[in-house]
């Protein structure tokens, strides 16, 4: 909790310094219309990830049942901590950093930049940097995502769009399913067949579905219900 008021402190001193400034250029009190969005795109990115879990839970892949350890200290632990872990990527990525980028550099330069500092970031939050594979499929979801969440930022000029995404996969993957480093929350894994084989397009249903499906559906939701984005001239 104290990285993210240090993070929000020095985000207002940047964006003070930058153009006098303060922290409503991240709109977190946005209008009624953008927190609707925010609400609708939660739920539809939840949905995604949940379903190849619902998948795998189907096949008998991977079998869920309730943690027995569950409590409420539990679960406000592992709401907090989830809550906390994807406002600090979002300050850190769609912050006053992005701001300024899009004023300094244009849309689709900050867009891209922001992109890969999301996707890079990743590979030290799950510790895979060193596994060369790893990193390009991490990178190659994170940065896509990435792509996505600066996108809803930039057509929204709310860092609530982006958030709500982001927390929608993430509390869904690590809170419900406990499959993250904030695990053993809600539904934790339990006995399931040693092997099962399943069609490609299972496969691809299982591992791709969820991000393909997630990306895909904000994207036009965030398109359809937007029309103003930070600066006029920027609109995508």
């Amino acid at each position: 909790m104290i990285g993210v008021i240090v993070l929000f402190i020095v985000s207002w001193i940047v964006i003070w310094f930058f153009e006098k400034g303060n922290l409503s250029v991240l709109g977190f009190l946005p209008g009624k219309s953008i927190v609707n969005l925010a609400v609708i795109v939660f739920f539809i990115t939840s949905l995604c990830c949940a379903s190849g879990y619902l998948i795998k839970w189907y096949y008998s892949i991977e079998v869920y049942q309730l943690n027995p350890d569950i409590s409420p200290g539990l679960v406000f632990k592992g709401l907090k901590s989830n809550f906390i872990s994807v406002l600090t990527e979002e300050l850190l990525c769609r912050g006053v950093g992005l701001y300024i980028l899009l004023k300094k550099l244009g849309t689709k330069w900050g867009i891209l930049i922001s992109s890969v500092v999301f996707g890079v970031l990743h590979w030290f939050n799950l510790g895979v940097w060193g596994n060369i594979s790893q990193m390009a499929m991490l990178f190659s979801f994170t940065f896509v995502m990435g792509l996505l969440l600066a996108y809803a930022f930039v057509r929204t000029g709310s860092i609530l769009v982006p958030l709500a995404i982001h927390l929608g996969w993430n509390l869904t993957q690590n809170f419900i399913f406990s499959d993250g480093p904030f695990s053993g929350t809600l539904l934790i894994k339990g006995l399931s067949q040693t092997e099962v084989t399943v069609s490609y397009f299972i496969f691809f249903m299982i591992f791709l579905f969820p991000e393909l499906s997630a990306i895909l559906l904000d994207y036009i939701v965030v398109k359809k219900y937007t029309s103003q984005t930070i600066s006029g001239d920027k609109k995508l």
